[in-house]
């Protein structure tokens, strides 16, 4: 079965290296937990406010199961 799993950082001025470092760890971890789950594809949305500046990240996974 498919399945789809997200994930969400916040966007901090010069630290967007090390969000998207904890972003990836998230991701492995999780995938790491499921040994059957196989990645089927990964995709990056930016969250924006009001004022159209980027303020966090959102992952999303597929995987089947």
């Amino acid at each position: 079965m498919e399945r789809v799993k997200s994930f969400g950082t916040d966007v901090q001025i010069f630290h967007l290296h090390q969000e998207l470092e904890r972003l990836d760890e998230k991701v492995t971890q999780f995938l790491a937990s499921q040994p059957r789950a196989v990645l089927i594809g990964a995709s990056d949305l930016p969250v924006t406010d009001e004022t159209g500046k980027t303020v966090g990240l959102i992952r999303l996974v597929s995987y089947r199961d």
